[in-house]
């Protein structure tokens, strides 16, 4: 069995009964992993047992610090028979492994803009898959467990893609940029080697922001008064529910956010203003609309994309009375409705991919 260290300091609180402590709180006591030194000293400040003989024995003590060797994941409760996760995580799979095969087959969609579509249709598909399976799990089998090392490359993968989610937005916006403002050297400037290198610095700044999350967690928090998270491993469902000072993960997680968030949010705004103003130089209100229209697709994204993660942050950190199933819902949302969503917005308001669907669909049928 694993063991349960507790501070002395813990008894000033008064007597109080542990379990009912715990069960209000909605706690939940771990599996936990080897615990160094396990011999009992006198005059310790630590108390060191077993769980049973804990919760048995020791009930005045009301706060617990835990050492755990995984967590535990619950979903959203009573959720379980609806069929809605398993559609959801199959339509975004579909939807993006669509987009893929028909820029790589239609040459007429070898173009930077494309090329970028791809790279956004990738990182969804790890957005989606790296969260989705262990909430299926949960929903079949009751597998809730995850592994604190799973639990960790989790939050990597999470926002290390989301990051690069964002940097492909940037790049996408000077694709737009350069293709209104500058439409004659469009083809000199965006060359397949400059594509390739704006999405290998996109995935580079994702890995530089969001590798130290995990080292840090790893290193400075090793003690948790819980293990329970509603959804997915996020940095702030994991800190939160750290005993240890926290405040280094806090900043530094706020400064990424603000990186990510803030910073390419205005970087955006910046380069539609550029390209709102070239617009409204054009001659006719048809050339206008129409040059618009190449950017509606690149909007509806962006939006899709910023507002849930932007609202499932703020909660995050500041909405501590909201109940948790908002929380999952929020999460759920900025990691499985944008790969859900963009491919439908990019098969609906790109033409050449309307058409090259259009006609796969009607080869299908012929075959049939």
């Amino acid at each position: 069995m694993g063991q349960v260290m507790v501070s002395r300091s813990s008894a000033r609180v008064g007597a109080r009964d542990l379990n009912t402590n715990f069960l209000d709180q909605g706690y939940l006591i771990c599996d936990l992993g080897h615990l160094p030194g396990t011999e009992q000293k006198e005059n310790s400040t630590a108390f060191w047992g077993t769980r049973s003989s804990f919760l048995s024995s020791h009930a005045h003590f009301s706060y617990v610090c835990l050492i755990p060797s995984s967590f535990q994941l619950t979903g959203i409760p009573g959720l379980e028979s609806l069929h809605i996760w398993h559609s959801m995580y199959l339509v975004a799979v579909v939807g993006n492994v669509t987009i893929l095969a028909v820029v790589r087959v239609e040459h007429s969609l070898h173009q930077p803009m494309y090329f970028f579509l791809c790279m956004l249709a990738i990182v969804d598909l790890v957005l989606s898959t790296s969260t989705m399976p262990k909430p299926l799990g949960i929903f079949w089998f009751g597998a809730g467990d995850i592994g604190l090392d799973a639990c960790l490359a989790q939050m990597f993968l999470i926002h290390c893609f989301a990051a690069v989610e964002s940097g492909i937005f940037l790049a996408m916006a000077f694709d737009r940029y350069v293709a209104i403002c500058d439409p004659l050297h469009h083809t000199t400037v965006l060359t397949q080697g400059v594509v390739g290198r704006l999405g290998l610095a996109a995935l580079l700044r994702g890995v530089l922001y969001i590798g130290p999350l995990p080292l840090m967690i790893c290193l400075q928090l090793s003690l948790y008064k819980a293990c329970v998270i509603s959804h997915s491993c996020e940095h702030m469902a994991v800190v939160i529910l750290a005993c240890g000072d926290s405040r280094v993960n806090n900043v530094y997680g706020l400064s990424i956010g603000f990186l990510v968030l803030i910073m390419d949010s205005m970087a955006l705004a910046a380069s539609y203003v550029m390209i709102f103003r070239a617009v409204m130089g054009l001659a006719t209100p048809e050339a206008r609309l129409k040059t618009l229209g190449t950017c509606s697709s690149h909007i509806c994204a962006i939006l899709i994309f910023y507002v849930p993660i932007a609202v499932s942050s703020l909660l995050h950190r500041f909405g501590h009375q909201v109940p948790p199933p908002i929380h999952t819902l929020l999460a759920n949302f900025y990691l499985l409705i944008p790969p859900i969503l963009n491919p439908i917005v990019y098969a609906v308001r790109t033409k050449q991919i309307r058409e090259r669907l259009l006609q796969i669909l009607k080869r299908e049928t012929k075959i049939r």
